[in-house]
């Protein structure tokens, strides 16, 4: 059992390709520790299971026992996991959680499997502005992984051989089919694969710079979902605007649920303190 001062709350993120989930120790005013934090591909398994099981193996990697939680907080597409206390809408969240990562940050680009949004905040989190791609997919995470799976190499390498490009080949940025018809054109011709990765994060992080200034990103902008540790993409954000300050943090990726988390610690002390139950709900 825990201290009555002392919250242990848990943030399930669920997006498109992966589920993070996240155990915090809320202290209140006294601060939040992460105790433990991990992201679990879905893999075309059903998403309610991935939450279930990424949050038992959250919590044995804290050493906190289910019963000891206090709010189970979900946001992303998580409504309908069965076990969740509360649920909190993706923007709130990022923003909190990249204001936790990174106390500097005033906006966050979130890139995800499907979408990007770029939220705009202040120094308490509260979001004041946002803008989000369109519906093609030629800005997201997965048609990057479809690039690499045409490639040949993993989303791990893409990073690293991007920067390792001479001469980047510039593609499409209009259409996930149209740019995919340009790498197939490249290969014909003989680009090698960093020169053309490198154009491909050029077209991206055009686009995700862009996005960012139109929800009124200036100074510092943390990168947070998958492609959060792409240092490629890192690197061709910083050179597309450089008025621009791009950081991420080797929890980014973690952000949604992080933000979730404090959230639901935030909740639930308003709760306790009013003597309410902690019942569902979204913000």
């Amino acid at each position: 059992m825990t201290a009555p001062d002392v919250l242990i709350t848990a943030g399930i993120d669920v997006g498109s390709s992966s589920i993070k989930t996240v155990v915090f120790q809320d202290r209140g005013p006294s601060g939040h520790r992460m105790l433990a934090g991990l992201a679990e591909r879905l893999r075309r398994r059903d998403p309610l299971d991935v939450a279930t099981e990424t949050f038992e193996k959250a919590l044995s990697a804290a050493g906190i026992a289910r019963g000891d939680v206090d709010y189970i907080a979900t946001t992303g597409e998580g409504e309908n996991v069965p076990f969740r206390t509360g649920h909190f809408y993706g923007m709130t969240t990022h923003a909190r959680g990249g204001l936790f990562l990174d106390p500097a940050v005033r906006a966050v680009v979130d890139i995800g499997a499907l979408h990007t949004r770029a939220v705009l905040m202040d120094d308490r989190a509260k979001v004041l502005g946002y803008r989000m791609t369109s519906q093609c997919a030629s800005g997201s995470g997965q048609f990057l992984e479809n690039i690499c799976r045409y490639l040949g190499v993993t989303i791990d390498e893409i990073g690293p051989l991007s920067l390792e490009a001479d001469a980047p080949e510039s593609c499409s940025s209009i259409c996930a089919v149209l740019a995919e018809t340009d790498v197939i054109n490249m290969v014909s011709r003989g680009v090698s694969i960093p020169n053309i990765l490198r154009g491909i994060h050029d077209s991206m992080a055009g686009r995700y710079v862009k996005l960012a200034t139109a929800a009124g990103a200036n100074g510092v902008v943390l990168v947070t979902g998958g492609l959060s540790r792409d240092a490629g993409l890192l690197a061709a954000m910083r050179d597309a605007n450089r008025d621009l300050d791009i950081r991420t943090h080797e929890h980014a990726v973690l952000a949604g649920a992080i933000g979730a988390a404090l959230w639901g610690g935030y909740r639930a002390r308003r709760l306790r303190e009013k003597g309410l139950s902690l019942t569902g709900g979204a913000a």
